[in-house]
């Protein structure tokens, strides 16, 4: 007596050679793994080394506000340099995580003094990578003031600093999140795309569908052996971060568990728009076209090379929404300022959202012919 036909089995048989093939493509192993790891480490090698000057700042509560320097930084007249608000204890939170270079306090001196006002810094060794840059700033502004105001004899204000212990912030902690979002776009748009496009132009799919196999075992089998591969590859990155540049996991092991769901979840979503091209190309040459036309927008916008709020603000709203921004902001949260899956619901939130978008156009417009 035959057994009956096991859909698991046949989806399974399906994965494993699925990813027998993706682990003999050249073109996915270089842009999931090898492209990114060089990109590692040329932003690992250079380190600090950074263009223009883009610093957040926050004011403490009991700083004095009615002196010009205060009214000069807090009026926009620095460039460069941003005030958040917040109460003291989430400016006390953004400090410890790096969102702001320092809390600043300008205290009135007595008079008769050499100066009449003290710029007291607070800094963590998250940035600490910024306090020169900021002293360089504020001791421009002081000095400006005292060519208007002040005799040469007087200065108006002195600029001191203390430290709080914190965790210190490298350029890998930015980079690499953008690399693993970087990756993982790229490959999985791209692979599904052709791959799904390849299967129909070769009548694959007609072939098998000519077996007892049903679609959605066969396209559940395909999805699986790519989750592994960039799981894979997402792992390897991590790795590589970890041991050449102290990547931080902020809790560890726990920490990278978190970003391996991150990576699972951005996977799921950035696939179901490479089954969306797929069906919507008519030929494998606009292929590249439609991928890039969502990819690209994303790798300058989201922050993957570079901090997205260095962009203009009227972009902001919409460099918010996409998903690469959702994946980045939360693979930064989680690995450097020690937030927890839950924390990040907001950045799942939009994943999920577009993950409803793609899927439903996904399923209007594949074809199986």
């Amino acid at each position: 007596m035959s057994q009956p036909y096991s859909q698991v089995k046949a989806m399974l048989a399906v994965a494993k050679a699925s990813f027998k093939g993706i682990l003999k493509s050249p073109q996915a192993v270089f842009f999931s793994l090898f492209f990114p790891i060089v990109l590692i480490t040329i932003f690992g090698a250079i380190g600090g080394n950074r263009g223009g000057i883009s610093l957040d700042i926050a004011f403490t509560k009991n700083s004095d506000t009615a002196n010009i320097i205060y009214q000069a930084i807090k009026g926009g007249q620095v460039p460069g340099v941003e005030v958040e608000t917040g109460t003291e204890e989430e400016l006390s939170d953004r400090l410890m995580k790096g969102r702001v270079a320092a809390l600043i306090e300008i205290r009135s001196l007595e008079k008769g003094g050499k100066a009449s006002y003290d710029v007291h810094l607070t800094t963590t060794s998250a940035g600490m990578r910024d306090l020169p840059v900021l002293q360089g700033v504020l001791e421009n502004v002081i000095n400006r003031v005292n060519n208007m105001i002040t005799p040469s004899p007087h200065t108006y204000a002195t600029i001191t600093s203390e430290k709080v212990e914190g965790r210190t912030y490298r350029m890998i902690d930015f980079y690499l999140p953008g690399m693993l979002g970087f990756s993982l776009l790229g490959t999985a748009v791209f692979g599904v795309a052709f791959a799904f496009f390849s299967f129909r132009e070769t009548l694959v799919l007609k072939r098998i569908f000519s077996t007892p196999l049903k679609k959605m075992y066969f396209v559940l089998g395909e999805s699986i052996a790519r989750i592994v591969f960039q799981l894979m590859t997402a792992v390897v990155l991590i790795g590589f971060g970890k041991l050449l540049y102290n990547f931080t996991l902020a809790h560890g092991f726990v920490t990278f568990l978190e970003m391996i769901f991150l990576c699972f979840l951005g996977v799921v979503v950035f696939m179901g728009f490479g089954y969306t091209i797929s069906g919507l190309a008519k030929n494998q040459h606009v292929i590249p076209v439609y991928a890039n036309l969502f990819m690209f927008p994303q790798f300058f916008l989201s922050g993957t090379f570079f901090p997205k709020n260095l962009l203009p603000e009227f972009l902001q709203p919409v460099i918010k929404a996409l998903p690469l921004t959702a994946m980045n902001d939360a693979m930064r949260k989680i690995s450097f300022e020690g937030a927890h899956i839950w924390e990040v619901g907001g950045e799942i939130g939009i994943l999920l959202a577009w993950c409803a978008v793609a899927y439903t156009l996904a399923v209007k417009t594949i074809k199986w012919e």
